[in-house]
């Protein structure tokens, strides 16, 4: 029997109408791969059918990962009420950016959007000849992009915070406009070809009724024989190898002596990038004995089979960690969240032009550059965070509409008594002792939903970007990962050797059977022409 929580009549509204009823309520679905969506998401509006007859329109070809932005058709009672603004899902953003646009610089803009499942899956369209202008890419491929020079960096215009329009310069997380300054390809910090979009870290979902917190906040959990066929491990090589990594350097990350270190962030990012032949020789001994332990490596099934009980863990993006506690509650399952104690993997998803659809095309460029500003400002960013559940790079500088939507979500009801106060400064403001961003939340978010959506500091403070791999590096975890996920004679059992051995036999036997069964079974004739003596 699951554990039963009395929720006020609030939370019970929150739990029920904050992000995932959409996906009851949209518009359409929206195509795998890379379906195409041309134009608007909606019925154009009368200004820009106006416009579109008086010139000829910017045509933006956006690329963006599935599901990954507000489709409007949102329901009357999916109204957000935050102190400073309501705030409604009517249209689509991309075609409430078309009508932006051409208000705000007169000039009318179509978009040609299209989607993509993996990274993978989007450069292998790009090196195909797909041409794209703005595309959102994870941190790794951007780094990778970046390598192959095939970006177009953001102008210098982009930059300047006194243009009213310039909403992502104005409004971006302090926080995760210094990781994106911090980190660099080739001396060119990310920042200078990339805006923030979404971002997160990784960590278990996971039964409490039937695995501790304890046993939930250690990678090792992925080899612990006690969960055996109960956990599932994503498959990707990526994903798979960081977790690895993790447990073969337990020691040594719970160390006080790393810790303590000043340059603990610079170690922390070598140990959990370490691409060495060595580290992946023992990185794939590792992960084979994590395949026999685990239940799957999955993509998107872990979602499911944790809402239906089938394993008790899951390692999960902590924007699908959201979700599929959401999704649990709807049947009054509760599921919790958990940072392993190890480290956690720190990840983005950012906007970036390419060269090779920008080009020297200036109006091309700006209407870009604005397609990123849109989405950037405040409504914008809140409208995406309900609609996809992943958490916008977005604090909102000025307006108190991003924070106002997360203690909207989030926050206690004024009489209850068991809550913790939840510091989230250092991402609005980049000083986590702001009493102005703290989030009075009931106790159990702690471990929950909040701490899924928004990291602690402390977690933070332990997390890390995995970077792109040198081609050597990326050779040799490729082949790794080929070893794992493909049949491998080394890994079976001496049971499984004498099953195979007597299944050969029986092949053969019959086999035998069938190409001898004339001379086997044949009755015995005459030869032609001899009559045979009665």
């Amino acid at each position: 029997m699951h554990g039963i929580f009395w929720l006020t009549e609030r939370q019970v509204r929150k739990m029920r109408d904050r992000r995932y009823k959409k996906l009851t309520v949209r518009a359409f679905a929206v195509g795998t791969g890379l379906s195409v969506i041309v134009g608007t998401f909606a019925a154009p509006l009368t200004t820009m059918a106006a416009a579109k007859d008086m010139e000829k329109p910017v045509v933006l070809r956006v690329c963006n990962w599935e599901e990954y932005i507000d489709e409007g058709g949102w329901e009357d009672d999916e109204l957000i009420d935050l102190p400073s603004e309501d705030i409604f899902g009517e249209n689509s953003l991309v075609s409430d950016f078309e009508e932006w646009y051409y208000e705000t610089y007169g000039v009318p803009v179509k978009v040609e959007y299209s989607t993509f499942g993996t990274n993978e899956e989007l450069y292998s369209q790009l090196n195909l000849g797909n041409e794209y202008d703005l595309v959102c890419p994870s941190d790794y491929m951007i780094m990778k992009l970046m390598k192959e020079n095939k970006l177009e960096p953001l102008s210098d215009e982009f930059f300047d915070d006194s243009n009213e329009n310039n909403y992502y310069v104005k409004g971006v997380s302090p926080y995760i406009d210094g990781v994106f300054h911090e980190n660099e390809i080739d001396g060119e910090p990310w920042s200078d070809y990339a805006a923030g979009y979404m971002w997160g870290i990784t960590g278990m979902v996971y039964n409490p009724e039937e695995v501790t917190e304890e046993e939930a906040s250690t990678w090792s959990i992925l080899e612990n024989e006690k969960f055996y066929r109960q956990v599932t491990i994503k498959d990707n090589v990526r994903d798979a190898y960081f977790p690895t990594l993790a447990i073969l350097n337990k020691n040594l990350l719970n160390s006080t002596g790393l810790r303590n270190r000043s340059d603990y962030h610079e170690q922390l990012s070598a140990i959990m990038n370490d691409t060495r032949k060595e580290t992946i020789d023992e990185s794939e001994q590792k992960l084979k004995e994590i395949r026999q332990n685990v239940y799957s490596f999955e993509t998107d099934s872990g979602k499911a089979d944790m809402i239906t009980g089938k394993v008790v863990a899951n390692l999960q993006w902590s924007g699908d960690g959201v979700y599929t506690m959401d999704q649990a509650e709807e049947d009054d399952y509760y599921l919790d969240w958990a940072v392993p104690e190890e480290c956690t993997n720190l990840w983005f998803d950012g906007w970036v032009m390419l060269k090779s659809g920008i080009g020297e095309d200036a109006a091309k460029k700006q209407a870009a550059e604005a397609f990123i500003n849109f989405l950037s400002r405040p409504d914008s960013a809140v409208r995406n965070m309900y609609y996809i559940g992943y958490t916008s790079a977005i604090a909102g500088g000025d307006s108190p509409l991003v924070f106002e939507y997360a203690d909207w979500t989030y926050g206690a009801e004024d009489d209850e008594e068991d809550t913790i106060e939840y510091p989230l400064g250092y991402f609005f403001v980049g000083d986590n002792e702001n009493e102005d961003y703290v989030i009075t939340a009931p106790a159990e978010q702690a471990h929950r939903q909040l701490s899924a959506q928004y990291p602690s500091q402390e977690e933070i403070d332990r997390s890390a970007v995995m970077l792109y791999f040198d081609d050597e590096g990326n050779a040799n975890i490729n082949q790794m990962w080929i070893n794992i996920r493909c049949f491998n004679i080394s890994m079976l059992s001496s049971m499984q050797w004498l099953l195979i051995g007597i299944v050969v036999a029986v092949v053969v036997i019959l086999f035998l059977l069938w190409r001898f069964q004339d001379d086997l079974f044949r009755k015995s004739h005459p030869p032609k022409g001899y009559t045979k003596e009665r």
